[in-house]
């Protein structure tokens, strides 16, 4: 007989003479002692936090990881830093310690660099500092491996792990006929197909693409719209006819989708239908006397055509109806029509063009995006500006540098913001600093650690450039540590400065102690992993 804990203090409260004891008693055993036996179990229970359930079956053994396991040394660091993620206030930083926390997610990516599984006893950690922190989830579990999702299923608080965009990167692809791949993507969890589809693109994108193919017409909306992000990888001409398909989707996302990727295709249909069609808004006028410009048209009615090529009809709120079709016109059109259009032979000459009647902005903005999406080196160069230009008051601007920054090779995007920081300073350089490769170059490293030493001559408080520091501590080559040693020496001019620097000295010394000690740990770190620490 089951009974709640309500029963048992109600039966307790009234008396057994006066109500059934609503447990099981034992031959020759007093009501009053059953009662008493069963709160105690049920006392134990509730302060367990437990419910009772009945027996389960034991689960299936873990599957097999074959990857190499980390040398131990690595191994210790990893248990390190995960033990600091839990600890009292959950690590961060100490003093002139290094923050752990922050170097976690490096210590995941150069260890998945490397091909190493994590240790089983880890597994556990690993899986709650990733449930703790979306950021860490994919070299997360691309680190757990099969074992990852296994021990997932086991525990609903790590169900994130059986989520699509969290599907670890490390799934093998499935051979050409392989019955086992071909059951998983049938028949396993979203999280194993997504990673399953993503794994067999970068090894056979035709493959991939005719598994996704194969059960099209049968999944849900939301798994369609992640199932097709994977063709990002490997896109090719070849994928046009299913892409072009999938314009005709029931899902408006998807049919977004669908678009935006036939338009990262020069040679598409979608892309040369959105060029007949910018075409037809955006030309050259050379009748003034004030020499050739831009004039645009705008759009007057967004049609069926343009709304099955991902054109979406209504604008965000504040935004001209016209104004918005021209936008997603131009986007998706390929920048390379555009010399030809205004008789021009190259980017650069193309943007410098004035633009009539206030459109600048609009299609500014539009061929910014544009080369983004088609990562156009050329066009970014000649929209981006030379680095000196002074940057606009923030909100004022339709430039957005960081993007495009994102479509110039790695070594010109260092040197372009290192640039801008010996002009500009720090306080415009966050977002620009993010989207460079790491270890930083070495022009943009001494750049970024020359203008954290001139800010403190200048009399600022090292809290004002905290971001800029952190950012320093995990981007900076690790190389580079014994070079800023002198760094932590107190400035020679600090007499001559002003009060609040001279206060500030102190704070700025341990900032520099912290930098230091964290690029000396990072190449520690980077031993470890390599074996020869």
């Amino acid at each position: 007989m089951t009974s709640t804990w309500d029963e048992l203090v109600t039966t307790a409260l009234l008396g057994t003479e006066r109500r059934t004891v609503p447990v099981r008693q034992e031959p020759g055993q007093e009501a009053a002692a059953a009662l008493l036996d069963a709160a105690a179990v049920r006392t134990v229970q509730r302060r367990a936090a437990l419910l009772p359930v009945a027996a389960r079956a034991r689960p299936g053994a873990a599957p097999q990881d074959e990857r190499p396991a980390l040398p131990e040394a690595a191994r210790r660091r990893l248990a390190l830093l995960l033990a600091d993620r839990a600890g009292p206030g959950g690590g961060g930083r100490r003093g002139g310690a290094p923050d752990l926390t922050e170097l976690l997610p490096q210590w995941l990516a150069a260890a998945n660099g490397h091909g190493y599984r994590v240790p089983a006893a880890l597994l556990p950690a690993l899986l709650e500092a990733a449930r703790a922190r979306s950021d860490l989830r994919p070299e997360a579990l691309a680190l757990g491996g099969p074992r990852a999702l296994w021990l997932a299923r086991l525990n609903p608080q790590w169900k994130y792990a059986l989520r699509g965009n969290a599907a670890p990167a490390a799934t093998t692809a499935p051979a050409s006929g392989d019955g086992a791949g071909e059951r998983a993507w049938q028949e396993g969890l979203f999280a194993e197909r997504v990673a399953l589809l993503a794994a067999l693109r970068r090894r056979d994108p035709a493959a991939a693409r005719e598994l996704l193919a194969s059960t099209w017409g049968k999944e849900r909306a939301e798994d369609r719209l992640m199932f097709l992000d994977s063709l990002r990888e490997g896109l090719s001409g070849t994928d046009e006819p299913f892409l072009e398909q999938a314009l005709s989707d029931r899902s408006r996302n998807v049919r977004a989708t669908a678009a935006e990727l036939l338009s990262t295709l020069p040679g598409s249909a979608l892309a040369a239908r959105m060029a007949e069609r910018a075409r037809g808004c955006v030309a050259l006028d050379r009748t003034t006397g004030a020499g050739p410009r831009i004039v645009v048209e705008a759009p007057p009615e967004c049609d069926s055509g343009m709304e099955r090529d991902g054109v979406v009809a209504k604008p965000p709120s504040g935004r001209g109806e016209r104004s918005w079709w021209l936008s997603q016109l131009v986007e998706a059109a390929p920048l390379a029509i555009w010399c030809e259009r205004f008789g021009v032979g190259s980017a650069a000459e193309a943007v410098a063009l004035p633009v009539a009647d206030g459109w600048q902005p609009d299609l500014h903005a539009a061929w910014c995006r544009a080369a983004v999406r088609q990562g156009d080196a050329e066009w970014s160069r000649a929209l981006l500006g030379p680095a000196a230009t002074p940057p606009a008051p923030a909100g004022s601007s339709w430039l957005d540098p960081a993007k495009l920054l994102s479509a110039l090779p790695p070594v010109e995007r260092a040197e372009w913001v290192a640039e801008f920081i010996a002009v500009h300073g720090l306080s415009e350089a966050f977002r620009l600093l993010g989207v460079c490769a790491v270890p930083w170059a070495e022009p943009l490293g001494r750049a970024v650690v020359d203008a954290l030493d001139s800010a403190r001559d200048a009399g600022g408080y090292p809290w004002s450039f905290s971001g800029v520091m952190g950012l320093a501590e995990r981007c900076l080559d690790p190389d580079q540590a014994d070079h800023l040693a002198a760094l932590t020496a107190a400035p020679e001019e600090a007499a001559t400065v002003p009060a609040p620097s001279t206060g500030a000295a102190d704070y700025w010394t341990e900032a520099f102690q912290r930098l230091i000690g964290t690029l000396r740990l990072r190449a520690t770190m980077r031993a470890e992993l390599a074996g020869t620490a």
